[in-house]
This record gives C-alpha cells, sequence and structure tokens, in this order.
C-alpha cells in the first residue's frame, strides 16, 4: 500500500480505511484485509457476530498491531461498562483501542464522560471518540478533556465540515474520523449523476474523503468481499487530483440538490433524531442539509 493508506488517529497509527460491522461483510474478510494491511476495525451499531469473531481471530494473532474500535449509545452511565465488558469478552481482549460515544447532538453530560473516562483509567479503553451529526458541536468537543477524536458526516454531496469543523481542529491532536463516504449509495447511484459526468466509484467516494488534509479515516461498511475489495483499492489507488476532485464536487452538489437523494437519508435522520433528540431539532435540520 501507499503511504496514503497509513496515518495517525488520536495518537494511534492506523489503515486510513476503517472497516464497520453493520452491512454484513464476514470475519474470513476481515482476516484477508487484515493480511493486506488494513488494521482499523469498527465493531459499531450493529456488533454481527461473524465480524465480531473475525476480529477475536485478528486479534489473537496480532493484538498489538490492530485497532479495535466499539461504539456505545446508552444515556445512562452506569450502562457504559457492562457494554465495554461484553465486547472484550466477545473479541478475547483485555482491552479496546477506541470507544465511541455515539450520535450526540449535545454535549454529553458528565456522567458519560466520567463514564468514558473511568474506562480509560482502569485500561479497558484507550482512546474515547464522539459522533455527532451536529456539526458546529464538533469543535467544543475537540476541546473537552478525555475526548480524542471526533467522528463527523462528510462526502462530496455534504462538505459542511469543511467549513464548521476541520479549521476548528487543524493544527490540534484531536482525531477526525468520517462516515457516510458514500452517502449511503446516493453517490454511486446512476439515477442521480450528470448524463455528462461518469458516476463514481466507491473508492473515489473513499478517496475524496482522504484528500482532505483534516481527515485521519474514514469508515467503509461493505456488505461483503467484493465491496471490501473496491474500498481497499481507494488505498492503493491514492489522493484525488484536482480534476477528479472538481469532477467529485460537481457530481456531489447535483446529488445533494436532488430530492431523490433525500428520501433515505430522511428516514434515517428522522430515527436518529427520534432516538437521540437534540435541543435545537430545527436548526439542526437545516444545517444536514449541507
Amino acid at each position: 500500500m501507499s503511504t496514503f493508506a497509513r496515518t495517525t488517529f488520536a495518537g494511534l497509527s492506523v489503515s486510513r480505511v476503517a472497516v464497520a460491522s453493520s452491512y454484513g461483510v464476514g470475519g474470513r474478510d476481515l482476516e484477508r484485509a487484515h493480511e493486506r494491511g488494513v488494521d482499523f476495525f469498527f465493531w459499531g451499531l450493529r456488533r454481527r457476530r461473524d465480524f465480531g469473531q473475525g476480529l477475536r481471530r485478528i486479534a489473537q494473532k496480532d493484538r498489538e498491531r490492530v485497532v479495535l474500535a466499539i461504539q456505545s449509545y446508552t444515556r445512562l452511565g452506569f450502562l457504559m461498562s457492562p457494554s465495554v465488558t461484553l465486547a472484550l469478552r466477545a473479541l478475547g481482549t483485555d482491552y479496546v483501542d477506541v470507544l465511541s460515544l455515539g450520535w450526540w447532538n449535545d454535549m454529553p453530560p458528565e456522567r458519560i464522560l466520567d463514564a468514558a473516562r473511568e474506562l480509560v483509567a482502569k485500561g479497558r479503553v484507550r482512546k474515547v471518540i464522539v459522533s455527532s451529526h451536529e456539526r458546529t458541536l464538533l469543535p467544543r468537543l475537540a476541546r473537552t478533556p478525555g475526548i480524542d477524536g471526533v467522528m463527523v458526516r462528510y462526502n462530496a454531496a455534504h462538505t459542511g465540515a469543511e467549513r464548521e469543523v476541520f479549521p476548528a481542529v487543524e493544527g490540534t491532536a484531536t482525531g477526525v474520523l468520517s462516515f457516510t463516504a458514500t452517502r449511503w449509495g446516493s453517490l454511486l447511484d446512476r439515477r442521480l449523476v450528470p448524463e455528462a459526468e461518469r458516476v463514481p466509484r466507491a473508492s473515489d467516494c473513499y478517496r475524496f474523503v482522504l484528500s482532505s488534509p483534516h481527515v485521519h479515516a474514514t469508515l467503509a461498511g461493505p456488505k461483503n468481499g467484493l465491496e471490501l475489495d473496491e474500498a481497499m483499492s481507494a488505498l492503493d489507488r491514492g489522493p484525488l487530483d484536482d480534476e477528479e476532485l472538481a469532477w467529485m464536487r460537481r457530481v456531489g452538489k447535483v446529488v445533494r440538490d436532488d430530492t431523490r437523494a433525500h428520501r433515505a437519508m430522511g428516514l434515517i435522520d428522522r430515527a436518529r433524531a427520534s432516538l437521540f433528540p437534540a435541543k435545537a431539532p430545527s436548526a439542526i435540520a437545516q444545517r444536514s442539509a449541507s
């Protein structure tokens, strides 16, 4: 793999594509990815059993050189430790490298942050990051003691992080992990891409995200081995050149403005808002379109 393939995220050496568990890729494919140099794995919203078994086998062989991330959506601090304990048992390890506190659109209360800090103090978690769809919150999160990184939605159709997040974390030690690089597949949809433009590959979407000097790594959610191979090819293909960046931005603008592309995202955002309401949902909804 090229030098484009690796970075330091929140003090951890990682591959710039992190493979996420929610969409179906199996444990054997994870082992194959690890052999190719991918070492950042995110056992997140859906802790699929086969994915976890693959991580367990990888950890048994090479624990010190693999970065294991899990996620907690609990709003009750006392439930965080049991959730982490279950993950540790399933993975056959004494610690995880990254604990992500999921979907916070307001500052997490001290009971949540204290529970995460306690896990770090006990050596069961190495780094704590927070995900949010409220971009204006992320700079504040980045300055909060005990938070080592942030997760932000960023892709060719949603570039608001370039204005509201990246300038605020530039020059800091804050790790930036992006998600939804393909915009839930809408950037790959021929029906949404102008006829005059070629349709991006998934690896083009990952390359767009990773071409930003402010993004350390991006999540990929492959369904199978073929989609995993496509994600990994982004690391071999390297950053986009100026012409390719301009092309991706043109495509992204059209896809963002097409109402058909908003349907699935609208369902996801409404579900998110009902599960994790914020104090000012109307303002968040306005910003989520950019």
